[in-house]
């Protein structure tokens, strides 16, 4: 379950900075790709802090 929670969060987490990146390509909506990818990070980071040490004890 690490394994898999380890590829998912590291994906989320790539996927986040990616977004923050693309916020400051001309013609994007700047505010909602920067602060969207803030979320998706900080979901990244809640997973393993969180959610999985309630899960595995």
């Amino acid at each position: 379950m690490k394994i898999i929670a380890f590829v998912i969060t590291l994906g989320l987490f790539v996927f986040g900075i990616i977004l923050m990146g693309y916020a400051f390509e001309p013609n994007m909506p700047h505010g909602i790709l920067f602060f969207s990818g803030i979320a998706v990070i900080t979901i990244s980071l809640t997973i393993p802090f969180h959610v999985l040490k309630r899960i595995e004890g």
